[in-house]
């Protein structure tokens, strides 16, 4: 089967399986909330950083809370998500250039956003395409663990992956890859145990396929390598 036609039947059973609306995990209700709940979900789960949040934007209101706030305040507030020490510095640094540099507001362009703290351009794509509607295609560990299995690339570096993406998929499907594929890894293609018996990708997944052939009886295996009938 040829690329263009692979993708295709992804990207149509992605569609009939998972919302086409963009759907973002972390809670939020500013640009500003989103970017601060992307740095702390480095290393750590949604539902842990929207266990953390509430609280957290409670304390520290705006972005000008955060740019006076101490170190050691942010990093109790947030110590559950894990190299707290490290996050706070970031947000702490990032929320003062944006008081210093742009008014409080956080920038759409993807230069301005990878310059703060703490942000990387997964985290700048979040904010791009969630927030600004730019098409972006955001390299989570979902994304990166199925995009691979499914042969769209060869890659592992995020960046190099998000560039492959870029050129293989259709920018109206860019922001809700994200979200689609994120649902597909967290309720069948985990990292561990994938479910590939249940899987509605299975015949577009080379991965899958492998999985399944090596559970087989080996003279099963050696018929169907050898394309007899069995």
């Amino acid at each position: 089967m040829k690329e263009k036609e692979h993708i295709k039947e992804i990207l149509t059973i992605l569609d009939e399986n998972y919302p086409k609306d963009v759907v973002c995990y972390l809670n939020y209700r500013t640009p500003f909330e989103l970017l601060i709940a992307t740095i702390l979900s480095a290393q750590c789960t949604d539902d842990r950083v929207n266990m953390v949040t509430p609280s957290l934007f409670e304390k520290y209101p705006t972005v000008y809370d955060f740019a006076q706030a101490s170190l050691e305040g942010v990093e109790e507030a947030i110590k559950s998500t894990g190299f707290y020490k490290n996050k706070a510095k970031n947000i702490v640094s990032s929320a003062k250039i944006l008081v210093e540099e742009y008014n409080g507001e956080v920038p759409s362009d993807i230069e301005s956003l990878v310059k703060l703290a703490g942000v990387g351009r997964k985290t700048a794509n979040v904010i791009r395409g969630n927030i600004f509607k730019i098409p972006s295609i955001v390299v989570d560990t979902h994304v990166k663990r199925i995009t691979i299995r499914w042969g769209l690339t060869l890659k592992q570096d995020p960046v190099q992956i998000e560039m492959d993406l870029m050129k293989k998929l259709p920018e109206e499907h860019w922001i809700r890859y994200n979200t689609q594929v994120i649902a597909h890894g967290r309720a069948i293609c985990t990292a561990r145990n994938p479910k590939c018996w249940d899987c509605m990708f299975i015949k577009q997944c080379p991965f899958g396929l492998n999985n399944l052939l090596s559970r087989l009886p080996e003279e099963v295996q050696e018929a169907m390598q050898k394309g007899h009938m069995y």
